[in-house]
């Protein structure tokens, strides 16, 4: 497939094709490939899954792939709004039921709970669940504030204790909801999450990044021309051992 642009920025692999089906089917693959691999090494694997329109692309050439083996995959997702219907379509833990893990038969799937009495305790147990499943492979796609999971920039901590907390999610964030047709408008958009941090993000030994769209050009030209900071929270993908981005031409028009 063709690729306008490939190059290493840190230690992150960036690639810009021109289309985001270009894109899906190249991160898709790669990720698969990983997982068939991993595999053969170990009796089981811990892969973390981003829920967003994003990730459609890479997601459904992942469960194509015939050959892995997802009786031996632990599934886990990276977020999750507090408080919103358990039924609402936009809540995480529907888009990858749908997308993912009512496809495939996995050894096991953990998601956070955000309709739960006490969402302390919930992140608790979750942090419990990652600590004792130390992740292989994340799938992941970059916020139009330059956000990983939930970790939108007032809340994003590179040194953060934890690996899963409570946020809250700032307007930009509940903003792109809507742009990503999640939600009629920002009013409908919850104000708090779950999410996984930082540190819990970039445990896994192995990172795909899919970011397409104009609406992510921001962010990916913010991740790859500035320095590491919090300030674009994705800009900690520069300094993974093993993470890859895929963008489209329309998301990395200001890396081209």
């Amino acid at each position: 497939m063709p690729i306008l642009k490939d190059f290493t920025c840190g230690k992150l692999r960036t690639r810009v094709f021109s289309t985001r089906e270009e894109m899906g089917a190249c991160a898709g693959t790669e990720a698969a490939l990983k997982i068939k691999e991993l595999l053969c090494e170990k009796e089981e694997i811990n892969v973390m899954f981003a829920a967003a329109p994003s990730q459609n692309e890479t997601l459904q050439t992942l469960m194509a792939d015939p050959d892995i083996d997802w009786n031996r995959v632990n599934g886990f997702h990276m977020d999750e709004y507090v408080g919103l219907e358990e039924t609402h379509p936009a809540g995480f833990r529907n888009f990858l039921r749908k997308a993912v893990f009512n496809r495939k038969p996995f050894r096991s799937v953990h998601l956070l709970n955000g309709n739960a009495q006490d969402p302390e305790k919930e992140a608790e147990r979750y942090e419990t669940l990652l600590r004792e499943h130390p992740l292989d492979v994340c799938i992941l796609g970059v916020g139009e504030n330059g956000h990983i999971a939930f970790n939108d920039p007032p809340v994003a901590d590179f040194q953060d204790p934890k690996l899963v907390k409570i946020v809250k999610l700032d307007e930009v964030c509940r903003e792109q909801q809507v742009h990503d047709g999640c939600f009629a408008s920002i009013e409908e958009v919850p104000t708090h999450a779950l999410s996984v941090t930082i540190p819990g993000l970039c445990g896994a030994k192995w990172m795909y990044c899919s970011v397409p769209a104009a609406t992510k050009a921001y962010a990916v030209e913010h991740l790859v021309r500035d320095p590491v900071s919090p300030a674009c929270p994705a800009t900690i993908l520069k300094e993974q051992e093993h993470a890859f981005l895929y963008t489209d031409a329309d998301a990395g028009r200001g890396i081209l």
